[in-house]
Order: structure tokens, then sequence, then C-alpha cells
């Protein structure tokens, strides 16, 4: 009997188990879509189909009507989005259910030692009331789903995220592989499917047959999941400004409309009445306001005056316009004011002139770099106040002139001055390669912090070796954040910074991303290397010299790098390996393609690999002579 039981207990088990894998091949692929990098492209550009919409699952839900919003969920610029979707003006507001072609870089990522997920790896930001299944649904519109969330991220416990969670969201996507690539696919799109779509339908959107689908996908596509769509080029999306008001009326539409029209003129004769009054009114109100702002004009001084606390220990109140966008950091930096400045200045005197804007000063026995500027320095304040890392310069305070209205930021005094002028201004002591290396990591860690440990992620977007100071150890802080953007891959009109240092995309197209940092620090590496400036006498940039010295065998690797690179090195006990690695690391660091650029916590990976960097530092610090001459 218990033999029997038995049986029938495992039978109905193996009949149960065989229901559920059945049952299980026509559910959607929540877990990702496996690969294998011996098989296709490791990596590859690729899209996703998204459509602009205004999800509303929390309060404070981003408004994905915009391409910036879009652009900062997938890590993207507008640019990069309206180029691909047929959009003109990348500023221009989307409708609801615009379809876009967003970019992704597509790679197969190894979980484990023997499964292999293929997605573009996006790094998101919770905010209070996130979870990974509103995250994928809403905002990313199910071209991830929260199970793929969970095995991408296995130390991040989902029914505890707080707000300030970094989490990774894996986009499903493919890279063509070599049979596909030898058929002109140039693109396995990502497309979730709706449910009023069958692959038909979807194949007739991007003009292709259905079968080319099939061949890709399979034919047991569900609703929601994510299909991918193999095109030799993208095709040309239709961007509507409007709702479609092209379907024919019916004669009952036909009645309603004209009732409409008469309710209509109605109510815009009472609104001209109503604004009839309100011009009249405007007009005797002006009147007073003009008299008002006169006598207001003339009061604005003696009011700072009376706002500002003569102890320079605050301001009495805190509602005042100039000290309202800096309210915030009073809690955290000292407040000086402008008597203190100009006793340690000597009233501001060439004599205590560093350079630019910036004097030395002593207050109390400790000894400031103070920064003069006109009142633009609040969004500078804003990122400061929310960084603190050994290699970015300090920010000890600030001060405003309540005459002028001018605004001063106190920083510590780096002793050993800038990079630049050790590297081209100081004739007599040559930096060694150690020394340059050490300086390289310095700054690699500086932009590591900024990029990838502040929310929103901060772009310097002024990196050059005169922003490089050296302190009395000769190691390296980054400074002068006055260009600085909180928030990426954005796109700017105001074209500002330095020749030589500014990437490519930045001057073409104005695109603000951390990618322009690596850029620019790329070339602050070449400078270490060669000891040229960024741009030469006839005004060549140094980034534009670099391109074929490591190709070729390993003797004409050498001999062009000797011929390159700062002739202090021949004096020095360094490795040539070391200097070609670092060469490499820059290369790779101004390639014209962003996307092709290694962000910052590869690029100090790299460099910590150098054996040329570990060494003895004393307590007097480093020695940066090589020579003397």
């Amino acid at each position: 009997m218990r033999i029997k039981l038995r049986y029938l207990s495992s039978s109905f088990l193996l009949l149960f188990f065989l229901c559920y894998v059945q049952s299980q091949e026509f559910l959607p692929n929540t877990t990702g879509y496996t690969c294998s990098p011996n098989q296709t492209t490791n990596q590859c550009q690729t899209y996703a189909f998204y459509r602009a919409s205004a999800p509303n699952y929390r309060a404070s839900a981003p408004n994905l009507l915009d391409l910036a919003s879009i652009g900062d969920l997938f890590s993207v610029s507008r640019l990069m989005i309206s180029n691909p979707s047929n959009i003109s003006s990348p500023s221009s507001p989307l409708i609801q259910d615009q379809p876009l072609f967003v970019p992704l870089t597509c790679s197969c990522n190894t979980l484990n030692t023997s499964y292999s997920i293929s997605f573009a790896n996006l790094s998101y930001t919770i905010v209070q009331g996130d979870t990974f299944y509103l995250v994928s649904t809403y905002l990313y519109l199910n071209l991830t789903t929260y199970q793929s969330v969970m095995i991408v991220n296995p130390t991040v416990v989902p029914t505890e995220l707080e707000a300030g969670d970094v989490v990774q969201f894996p986009i499903f996507c493919k890279c063509p592989n070599e049979t596909q690539l030898q058929n002109q696919v140039s693109y396995l799109v990502s497309y979730v499917l709706q449910p009023s779509d069958n692959l038909s339908s979807v194949a007739s959107m991007f003009g292709i047959e259905t079968q080319s689908i099939i061949d890709v996908n399979g034919n047991n596509s569900q609703t929601f999941e994510t299909i991918f769509v193999p095109v030799t080029r993208l095709p040309q999306l239709p961007q509507l400004t409007q709702p479609d008001a092209a379907t024919p009326a019916s004669p009952e539409a036909g009645k309603t409309e004209r009732k409409g029209v008469n309710t209509g003129l109605a109510i815009g004769l009472a609104i001209c009445g109503v604004l009839l009054v309100l011009v009249t009114g405007m007009l005797i109100y002006s009147e007073v306001i003009l008299k008002k702002r006169r006598k207001r004009k003339s009061d604005d001084a003696e009011k700072q005056k009376l706002q500002f606390d003569k102890g320079g220990k605050g301001f009495k109140n805190m509602e005042v316009n100039l000290m309202a966008d800096v309210s915030d950091c009073l809690d955290k930096y000292k407040l000086f004011n402008i008597e203190e400045l100009r006793a340690a200045t000597n009233d501001f005197s060439e004599d205590c002139l560093i350079q630019g804007s910036v004097y030395k000063g002593f207050i109390n026995g400790e000894v400031y770099a103070i920064k003069m500027m006109k009142w633009n320095a609040c969004e500078e304040l804003k990122i400061l106040q929310k960084v603190n890392h050994g290699n970015l310069v300090r920010l000890e305070g600030f001060c405003i002139d309540p005459e002028d209205a001018n605004c001063y930021l106190i920083y510590e005094y780096i002793e050993n001055g800038s990079l630049h002028a050790w590297l081209h201004e100081n004739n007599n002591k040559k930096l060694n390669w150690k020394t340059r290396l050490r300086i390289a990591v310095d700054v690699a860690n500086g932009l590591q912090y900024i990029h990838e440990h502040t929310r929103p992620r901060v772009v310097h977007k002024d990196i050059k070796s005169s922003n490089v100071l050296l302190d009395s150890n000769m190691r390296a802080k980054i400074a002068n954040f006055g260009l600085a953007k909180s928030g990426c891959n954005a796109i700017t009109m105001h074209i500002v910074g330095t020749q030589g240092y500014m990437a490519p995309e930045y001057l073409a197209d104005g695109v603000v991303s951390t990618k322009m940092d690596v850029f620019s620090f790329g070339v602050v590496l070449l400078e270490l290397l060669s000891g040229k400036e960024a741009v030469d006498d006839e005004g060549r940039a140094l980034w534009t010299s670099v391109g074929g010295i490591l190709e070729g065998n390993e003797e004409s690797k050498v001999k062009r790098m000797k011929e390159w690179m700062d002739v202090v090195f021949l004096q020095d006990t360094c490795s040539m390996e070391s200097l070609m690695s670092v060469t490499d690391i820059a290369i790779a660091c101004v390639h014209r393609d962003p996307s092709k650029r290694p962000s910052m916590v590869d690029i100090v990976y790299a460099l910590c690999k150098s054996d040329d960097l570990f060494f003895d530092i004393s307590e007097d610090g480093i020695d940066p002579q090589v020579n003397a001459r």
C-alpha cells in the first residue's frame, strides 16, 4: 500500500512539473536574454524603441515628455535621441506616446562562470516611492523587468530600498551575430510588444518582413515582452506635433462641433470683457508700481548694509534675495566679512595676486586663496557643498560684499601652485615620471569621485593643467568649479572652455557629459607624458598628434615614444613599458567618439596597475626634481 501511494505521489509530482514547464513556454521572458561572448559581438551600439510618457505612479515621478528627462534616464544626450528619432528641435516638448529611438551600448555580461546576459547597464538613483517593478514598468516601459534587476543587483534587497540608492537596471538588448552581420543587419532594435501589436504590424512599422522577426525571436512572443527587430537602417519615425485630428467627423460629431463653436464664442466674448477690465486696472496699477520701484532702488544699498552682520558670523535676514540661493551653505562654511578679506590681501593689491582674480591672504594666522567674482557663484557653491574629497581643493568659506554684491570664495591655499607652471613655466625644476604618475592618479581619483559618487553627477567642464594644483607633498587637487554642471547628458549653446582641452562633441554640438571630462583628462595625461602645451605656438592641439605613436612593432613604438615624450624621462629610471601603458590610456581618453572613451573608474584601475606607482613617500613628501637646469 505504501509503495502504491508513493508511486501515485511521484506520478502526481511529475505530471505537475510537466504541466508547469509547458506553461512556462508561453510566459514572457523576465530574467533576461542569455548570450555567448564567443558567438556575438562583445559590445555594440544599438537602439531601443521608446514612447514618451508622463508616468504618475508617485507624486515626484519624472515627466518624460522632453528629451532632456529621457536622456537623463538613459544616460545619453538629447542630440543622441533627436537625430535618429527625426526630431529637428531637441528642446521641443514631446507628446504622449511619441515614438523615439534611444541609443544603447549593449554588451554580453557574464554574471557567473556559466551564465551570461545581454543588456545595456544603466545606473538609476532610487527616489522615495520607487520599487524595482515601478521603475521597470513605468519609467523604462518594460524594456527591463524587476526579476532581471534582482539578478543584476544580487546584494540589493528590493524591500529595503532607500532614496539615493544607486541600482543597475539592465535594459534588454542584443548585438547581431556574425551571420546577421553578413546579412547586412546593422541593429537589433529592442521593442516591447504592446497589446495592440502583432509581429506583422511591427514588421510593417520597421519596413521589414515578418519572417525576419520570427527568425530572431521565434513565434511565441507575448505582450510586454521585449523582442529584437533586425534592421539595416533605422526607419524614419513620424513625429506628431499635436493629437491626430484627421479622422472624418460623423454627422453627430458635426452637430456637436457646431454647438462647441457657439459655446466657444460665448466664452471668448466673456474673456475679452474680463481682459478689458484687467488692462484698465493694470494701467492704473503700473503707475503706482513705478513710483515704488524708484524709491526701492534708492534704498537697496542701505538695506544690504543693514542685512549684513558686521561681525562676519551670519546674516540678520535670511530671506534677502542675494542670500536665498546659498542659504543651504551657511551651516557648512565659514562666513567672512569683506573687511577681513581686504585686510588679508592689502586691499586686493597686485602683490597678493596669485593668478587671474585669485589672491593670497592671511586671516587669523591661516593662509587662504581668495577668489573674487561677480555674483555668479551660486552654482559653484551648490556643487562645492556636496563634494568632499582629498583630491578636490577644499572650500573654507565665502563672503558677500554688501556694497557691490560681489562674491568671494575662500579656499584652502595650495602651496606648490599649478601643474601647468611645473610643466611649462618652471625651467629649473622638472617633475620626474613617478611624481607625474602619482599626480595623474590623484586627478583621476578626484574625477571618479564627482562622476560616480555625487547625485546628480557633476561634470567639471574645465579640466586642464592650470586647474590642477599641487600641495606641499606634490599631491594633486582639482580646482575651479566655476564652469561645473550638476547633472550630465545635456545640450548647451553656450560653449566655454580652454582651447585644446574641449571635447569635439562639446565644441560641435554642446554635448555636456562626464566623457568631456575624460577627454580633458586625456589631454592633461598627454601634457604629463610629453611636457608639451595642450596647444602649440601654431595653434595645433596636442591630442591630434598622438594617433600613430603606438602603432607598428615594439621597436618602432619605442623609437617614436622616445622622440615624442619629455626628454626628462631619458635621464629618469622609469620603465618604457609604464610610459607606453599610460600613453595608451591617454589615447583612449581623447578618442573622437565619446562612447569609446573609458570611464574614470576604468582609468583609475588602469593607472594603478603601473609598477612605477609603487614607491616610498617620505614624511617630507615626494622629491619632484629630476635635475636642475
